[in-house]
């Protein structure tokens, strides 16, 4: 790792001195901070960083747009921006949804207030590492009282073919009782095996009264080695709905938090999860209750295959002084092979007495009755564990609100059952 390098690229990009201090100053912890904690999952081995900090030249390997639809969106692959999308009538109520870089010109004060307001360089190596290291972003800015209808969607490829990794910032800031639904894809594209990381942050402030509904899904290759971070920071009587898939091939460590500061201030959680091959996935998915009355909820479900791993720790953690807050979890786990390899870890931390707690967790293999029910009606023996393993992971899809994405992940779990 070199400061050099990181200097060469922010002096090139033109950084804001903010931007440039705070860089060299997360640089200067990396060494001194410690890997975060995600319980039962032995990643201090894997390449998530190599010192790189590069951009991608751009490429041919661009998607079809003509299937994207009109909604709002930004379209990046790998560090270039490919399509930006966003309606005069947003633009007009001063909403702003581009590059990082852009976004800096426009909107310069804005970004240096919530930078890494959600997740500070100074929490673990991994967020100083990420501070000093991403090499592109993005930032969706809605000003207060502004009510989006459509849904707003970031598509993130990484090309398979590039060495460069793939370090991304992506920072939402929604306004006071401002109201938006987003969709988030990062995805490999091509066919290349070339290896690489990634480290990404995603940070969404949610100011006084908003409500944000925040689905994504994760379609990373083999190749990449990946650290996932979204963090939400909840003003009071806030919400945000995150409907999460975790569908990656390579190995994963996903953190998945919601502060919630503000009084009144709600977080509901909803993660699927699939695992194959040899591939090891864990997911910390937390809540943490600081302000009264304020709710967390976590639901989590996942699959696994061959000889996949997946762990996940649903963690929710009241605060003391947050009165009448609630929290609850639940986390289960469907196993289609004995050699496959689990754990399903639920923590509370209560430090209030006047709040409402609980959890549940399970992990089981498939019923052989119900694969019995379902061959007996004639169906074969693969069909049948698509429809058991649908069921399972349905329970959680049904309760994601867009239409479009409980029907994309159903067809990206349909696809990787169909490459056992």
């Amino acid at each position: 790792m070199s400061k050099e390098a990181i200097l060469n690229f922010l002096q090139a990009k033109g950084e804001p001195t903010w931007l440039q201090e705070l860089r060299l100053k997360a640089f200067e912890k990396i060494e001194e901070l410690e890997l975060p904690v995600i319980e039962r999952v032995k990643f201090h081995r894997w390449n998530l960083g190599d010192g790189t900090i590069l951009e991608n030249d751009y490429t041919a390997n661009i998607p079809d747009f003509t299937e994207l639809g009109n909604n709002p969106k930004l379209v990046q692959i790998g560090t270039q921006t490919v399509l930006e999308q966003v309606p005069m009538e947003l633009i007009e109520k001063g909403v702003v949804f581009t590059d990082f870089y852009s976004a800096l010109e426009e909107i310069p004060e804005v970004i240096e207030r919530y930078f890494g307001k959600a997740r500070p360089f100074e929490e673990d190596r991994l967020a100083a590492y990420h501070t000093a290291y991403f090499n592109s972003g993005a930032v969706l800015y809605i000003p207060d009282n502004v009510e989006i209808t459509q849904p707003i969607e970031g598509l993130f490829y990484q090309d398979s073919q590039s060495k460069v990794p793939f370090n991304k910032h992506i920072l939402l800031i929604v306004g006071k009782n401002a109201k938006v639904s987003y969709l988030e894809r990062f995805e490999s594209i091509g066919d290349g095996t070339e290896r690489t990381s990634a480290n990404i942050s995603v940070e969404v402030i949610a100011q006084a009264g908003s409500q944000i509904k925040f689905a994504s899904i994760d379609r990373l290759g083999e190749n990449v080695t990946t650290f996932i971070s979204r963090r939400g920071r909840h003003s009071s009587d806030a919400t945000i709905d995150w409907a999460l898939g975790v569908m990656n091939e390579g190995n994963v460590v996903a953190d998945f938090d919601s502060d919630l500061i503000g009084d009144g201030s709600h977080a509901n959680l909803k993660v699927v999860a699939a695992s194959s091959g040899r591939q090891v996935q864990g997911i910390d998915t937390r809540v943490t209750n600081y302000g009264c009355n304020s709710v967390g909820h976590i639901l989590q479900h996942g699959v696994i295959l061959e000889r996949g791993t997946l762990t996940f720790n649903g963690i929710g953690h009241v605060i003391k002084g947050a009165k009448g807050a609630d929290a609850q979890q639940e986390s289960r786990v469907l196993m289609l092979s004995d050699k496959a390899r689990s754990d399903a870890n639920p923590i509370l931390l209560i430090d209030e007495n006047d709040v409402t707690a609980g959890h549940a967790a399970s992990i089981g293999q498939v019923d052989p009755e119900d694969l019995y029910y379902l061959m007996s009606r004639g169906l074969n023996q693969k069909t049948a564990e698509q429809l058991v393993i649908r069921g399972f992971l349905g329970t959680v899809i049904a309760e994601i609100p867009v239409k479009e994405v409980r029907d994309e992940m159903i067809a990206v779990i349909d696809t990787k059952l169909e490459k056992r």
